[in-house]
């Protein structure tokens, strides 16, 4: 039975799926690598690391795959970043990646464009995109933009790899609306903020739809067409299939996507628009800390997630006056800034590790909601919920109650290599709809209770 493959570039781990044409996910592979950060605010990791976990991911699906043949390949990939490559698309220089700092001083020139220029951007700034990134590099290694023929993003230079004979300079509009050089309103490259950057455009990608055959590649002993891709944030949404209301990604970070927005030229915008790997636009609003917090919390407090997760029965509502605030890497804006920090307020001689553990879970959540607002969330609107942060049906009513609307959480295996396979699926003309799994509807309960909570936490994390 043929098989179409999705590969997922995420920052610290690449997930490879094979899906079968009736939707089901018949074979996965994993495999992880660290982010560099050789200096404090820095994060960027090879190429070759990216392409090593690839074939390793390939390797270890072969022997599930059996005889099966591979119609096609997509790629998602980490949004945002900058990899210099040659003409051959081999990379010059480690991928600057989405977390990195190390541009925080070049945003100013985004700051000084003409108003009419910065508000088509519609994107808060953030050092991790592309532009900024581009600037601190012809700030500091002019030689290596000069020796350049391309700029790409993550998964554009991961496809460059296995496609040695054809054009590297490709991406899609999905990662190019993503890079701070993109006129949103006029859906095409900048011009100001490309002067910004202090680039020649020619170093920009050409622009294709991400189910677009960019060439063939010899996989799993046979030639595979590969296509473009597309970012991994708009990937997750079409597999999850969310079209109405809010979708929720759970994660190490948090996502809150609103499929099927209009593009709009603003002047100082709080969450972000993006073109989506179709034809259209969604808004995101980001929280770069939510289960990395819990995580943190975990392995301080000493527990393991079911007790964690246990502690939402074992504290009430509010966690006795204790509230947490989950920005321990600091944020991009719009909920809190880069500068904002994590921690407990409201201790007392009788606070319990059931308490701290309690307000953390809340503290997530209230950002999320924070988040929520961001985006204009309507009255009933339904909120799809996917990601592992979401699979607990405590998180869940959690959510629930602190968004008060109903919830559903939709299991979609691998979200981004399964959109990825949907777009490879295309691209080859056969047409593939992931299963999905989806749980009932979560109805508040307590949102009355939260509702107090949320008021308390957004004066304690101002």
């Amino acid at each position: 039975m043929t098989v179409v493959l999705g590969a997922d570039l995420g920052t610290s781990g690449l997930k490879l799926a094979a899906l079968d044409l009736a939707g089901s996910v018949v074979a996965e592979a994993e495999a992880g690598y660290p982010v560099d950060r050789p200096q404090p605010g820095w994060a960027q990791t090879d190429v070759a690391v990216w392409r090593t976990a690839l074939d390793d991911a390939l390797a270890a699906l072969a022997g599930r795959l059996g005889d099966r043949p591979v119609a096609a390949l997509g790629v998602s990939g980490q949004m945002h970043g900058a990899v210099l490559v040659d003409g051959s698309g081999a990379a010059l220089a480690p991928a600057l990646l989405w977390p990195d700092r190390r541009a925080a001083a070049e945003l100013q020139r985004w700051r000084e464009l003409p108003e009419a220029d910065r508000a088509a951007l519609a994107n808060p700034l953030a050092a991790g995109m592309t532009g900024p990134l581009l600037a601190w590099l012809v700030a500091h290694h002019p030689e290596l933009v000069d020796r350049a023929a391309a700029v790409l993003l993550p998964k554009d230079a991961v496809r460059a790899t296995l496609l040695p004979d054809a054009d590297p300079a490709v991406t899609d509009r999905s990662d190019a609306s993503a890079t701070l050089l993109w006129d949103v309103p006029a859906d095409g490259w900048s011009e100001p903020a490309i002067a910004a950057a202090g680039i020649d455009p020619g170093l920009l990608p050409a622009v294709r739809p991400g189910h677009t055959v960019a060439g063939t590649a010899d996989l799993l002993g046979g030639p595979v067409p590969v296509v473009v891709g597309g970012a991994d944030t708009p990937l997750a949404l079409l597999a999850a299939g969310t079209r109405s209301g809010v979708q929720v990604n759970l994660g190490s970070g948090a996502q809150l996507l609103r499929p099927r927005v209009r593009p709009a030229a603003a002047p100082a915008p709080v969450v972000h628009c993006y073109a989506d790997v179709e034809d259209g636009w969604y808004a995101m609003a980001a929280l770069q800390n939510a289960g990395t917090a819990w995580t943190w919390v975990r392995e301080v407090l000493g527990l393991d997630w079911a007790d964690f997760a246990g502690c939402l029965a074992a504290s009430p509502p509010g966690a006795g006056g204790v509230v947490f605030s989950p920005f321990l890497t600091g944020e991009r804006g719009g909920v809190a800034g880069p500068d904002a920090r994590g921690g407990w307020t409201g201790l007392s001689a009788d606070t319990t590790r059931a308490d701290l553990a309690r307000a953390a879970m809340e503290g997530v959540a209230c950002a999320v909601a924070a988040a929520a607002d961001l985006l204009g969330l309507a009255e009933g609107d339904l909120v799809v919920l996917t990601g592992g942060g979401a699979r607990d049906p405590g998180v869940q009513q959690l959510l629930a109650d602190t968004l008060d609307r109903p919830v559903q959480h939709v299991q979609v295996r691998s979200a981004s290599a399964t959109g990825a396979a949907v777009l490879a699926a295309r691209g080859v003309g056969l047409e593939l709809v992931p299963q999905r799994a989806s749980e009932p509807v979560m109805e508040p309960q307590r949102a009355a209770d939260l509702a107090a909570v949320r008021e308390r936490w957004s004066a304690a994390v101002g």
